[in-house]
């Protein structure tokens, strides 16, 4: 079929094309600007935004949709951003996020894209790995991707007569949507056209609208810091973590290494990353004997240049005998915030020859970012064997290497003594 050519207002043909929804009026927040036109750090909250999604590679056009009466702002936001390639013109939209997104899909229906990404404009901190797995989990062939982070809190269905507490939900399957939503460009505008012809306008997100339509919808992982400006709370906690990236800028990055290994001994399981794994054999050590434990807590340990698990938690005191590892990871990354510093990424890799890890590889990823309070897509958990060389090679005990990077502020260096 022959497509109509490009100009700044009709995108050419793409492979993925982003939408950000910035047409709300953003009225919880307060003032006479809306969210997503107001200051952050230096620059708005939509800049900040745009500059996340055109970091990434992947994208080739983004287009904002706006309220009408909004142009002036939007220019003023975006500044230079104007002039790169992939941006296009800024499209209206309508009277609600429903509509606006529809109104955002049709000015790319001319060109229309394979892949869709829609994202909200108050959403400034979405990253890089965020954005890279919607649009993979569409590539590999699900009609859409929800980002989204497992709900932690307990939550409480209210009698909102009353204000009593009725019942207690399951939190185990439940987790929080984010954006960015990532879609197969056909099968999302004909779903967005099919639910404006028949009124249907109580959906709050394009996942849902994609579910009524009967599209698969898969879930990637998000990221609690990609959190939305909705309140003027949420605005004063932005400009904390905005200041707090500005400060990362300036902080210097550290990378240690660490080794353990422990011998087989009789048992039912093996505690490897957090997780407890059924084996015909257990693992001997003082404490639970979790080796990508240890190593990681040594690691961590070894960017402060603080020892090692040893010298903070001694085989011989009779008080650790037995105990759970993650009490050593969550005690190095303890240290490691006392001093300012953040993780910014580990990485385990176990050698044995069984049991089989791969089953077990999200969970321990999982575990190991619940000890540390970071992110799971800043944890990497690899299993290799030894090919039968040593003692891993011939069953005999487990060892693990573990690399941990973070990030500590900078200190002026004291000047050496001649």
């Amino acid at each position: 079929m022959t497509r109509p050519a490009a100009t700044k207002d009709s995108p050419p043909a793409t492979g993925v094309s982003a939408i950000i929804v910035a047409a709300g009026r953003g009225t919880r927040v307060g003032g006479e600007i809306p969210k997503q036109y107001r200051d952050l750090g230096g620059k708005a909250v939509l800049r900040h935004t745009l500059e996340a999604l055109l970091a990434c590679s992947e994208i080739d056009t983004v287009t904002v949709v706006i309220h009408p009466d909004d142009r002036p702002f939007y220019d003023r936001s975006i500044g230079d951003l104007a002039s790169d390639p992939r941006m296009r013109a800024p499209v209206s939209g309508g009277a609600t996020r429903q509509a606006s997104v529809l109104c955002g899909l049709r000015a790319l229906a001319p060109a229309a894209p394979d892949i869709v990404l829609v994202h909200d404009a108050a959403r400034p901190f979405v990253s890089a790995d965020v954005i890279a797995a919607s649009i993979a989990a569409v590539r590999e062939g699900a009609d859409a991707s929800v980002s989204a982070v497992p709900v932690a809190d307990t939550l409480k269905r209210i009698d909102m007569g009353t204000g009593h507490v009725t019942q207690t939900i399951d939190r185990t399957a439940l987790h929080a949507a984010q954006t960015p939503q990532a879609f197969a460009f056909a099968a999302i505008f004909k779903a967005h056209e099919a639910a404006a012809a028949q009124g249907l306008t109580t959906l709050t997100d394009d996942a849902g609208v994609a579910q009524w339509a009967g599209m698969k919808v898969a879930v990637t992982l998000g990221d609690p810091a990609n959190v939305k400006i909705t309140s003027a709370e949420d605005l004063m906690q932005a400009e904390q973590q905005q200041a707090l990236r500005t400060q990362n800028a300036h902080r210097e990055t550290r990378v240690a290494t660490a080794y353990d290994v422990h011998a087989f001994e009789p048992g039912d399981h093996v505690m490897l990353g957090g997780v407890p794994i059924p084996h015909d054999q257990g693992l001997k050590g003082h404490s639970d004997a979790d080796v990508v434990l240890h190593a990681l807590t040594d690691a961590v340990l070894a960017t402060l240049c603080d020892g090692d698990i040893g010298s903070h938690f001694p085989p011989g005191d009779p008080q650790w005998r037995g105990a759970s590892s993650d009490r050593f990871l969550a005690f190095a990354v303890g240290r490691l915030r006392e001093r300012g510093g953040e993780i910014a990424h580990l990485d385990a890799t176990i050698v044995c020859e069984h049991p089989k890890i791969g089953p077990h590889r999200d969970r321990m990823r999982e575990r190991i970012a619940e000890i540390c309070a970071t992110v799971a897509s800043r944890v990497s958990v690899k299993a290799t064997t030894s090919e039968g060389l040593g003692f891993t090679g011939r069953s005999e005990g487990i060892a693990a290497l573990a690399t941990a990077t973070v990030r500590l502020p900078e200190y002026e260096h004291e000047a050496l003594e001649v």
